[in-house]
């Protein structure tokens, strides 16, 4: 957004934290729709098992095959969820999943080593977990997953590294969390307390932060500076200067991260460089009050 706004001379400062917000709460759909669609997928071991009681001369695999990827109690607390039940009828992902995609989908993980190997064996709890852990990286890492999903999610590129681990997270702590819903809702004090305070503070301090960046930028012209370059070192000086509880290592390292995801290769570098001379001046102003032990370090 703040790209955006920095882009959009029309676009108010009020319009632009409202598509924010809208963001924040797809993100929070986007992992709602992935917990569906991995339902659906392991809900097709349903038919294939139906499939193979019907053949005329089944094999011994066949005859030992059992749906056992679908009838598990990770699955099925996330299939028994009313709340969820209730959400996915109302936000009609089923007619958002396409049934040839599942269909292609359980195919082709059948094949996989992680499955036969599933299935060949006695299972116990972990078994089940490390195998619907492998077929949703096998979905994450697949074309056809991918583009089934960001047909009706385009933000699925942004929030896909989010979304991945939080599915992992709900599965890993299933059964026996039953909130997954709202434990994983949006809260307040990352969207509001921490986002809001953000993107207002680079917006409405953007030539008090450059006034800081500019010294440091050595032979840099800051007008040359490429525009998300700019912002992603504007915020990471907001964090170091406005928020007390996270540590300067991990601002340092999150934004030469996004470096990479949003900008050239040489931005990384760039980026590393300028804001290891800010904290060193800063520090050496005073500038930077870290709450709690080793946060400065």
């Amino acid at each position: 957004m703040l790209y955006t706004i920095s882009r959009d001379k029309a676009l108010s400062l009020e319009e632009a934290a409202k598509r924010y917000q809208e963001a924040i709460n797809e993100s929070y759909v986007l992992y709602l729709y992935n917990l569906n669609y991995l339902v659906h997928i392991t809900r097709y071991a349903l038919k294939d098992a139906k499939r193979r009681s019907s053949k005329h001369l089944p094999t011994d695999e066949d005859n030992t095959f059992t749906p056992k990827l679908y009838d598990n109690e990770f699955i099925q607390a996330i299939v028994q969820d009313n709340s969820f039940s209730d959400y996915v009828s109302q936000n009609n992902f089923d007619s958002m999943v396409d049934d040839d995609t599942v269909r292609k989908l359980y195919i082709e993980f059948s094949k996989t080593e992680d499955y036969k190997g599933y299935l060949a064996k006695e299972t116990v709890s972990e078994d089940h977990l490390k195998t619907i852990l492998a077929l949703f990286k096998f979905c994450n890492t697949h074309e056809l997953y991918n583009e089934a999903v960001e047909d009706h999610y385009p933000t699925w590129v942004d929030d896909k590294s989010l979304v991945v681990g939080t599915v992992k997270k709900t599965l890993k702590a299933l059964p026996t969390q039953s909130d997954f819903m709202e434990v994983y809702k949006p809260t307040d004090e990352t969207a509001v307390d921490f986002g809001e305070v953000l993107f207002n503070y680079v917006t409405t301090q953007d030539k008090e932060l450059l006034e800081i960046i500019e010294p440091v930028l050595n032979n840099w012209d800051a007008d040359r500076v490429a525009v998300i370059d700019m912002i992603l070192i504007k915020m990471a000086l907001t964090e170091l200067i406005v928020f007390p509880t996270i540590p300067t290592k991990v601002t340092l390292n999150e934004f030469v991260e996004i470096s990479k995801l949003y900008s050239t290769d040489k931005s990384k570098d760039f980026i590393n460089g300028i804001l290891d001379r800010l904290m060193k001046k800063l520090n050496k102003e005073g500038k930077i009050k870290k709450e709690g032990r080793g946060l400065h370090g």
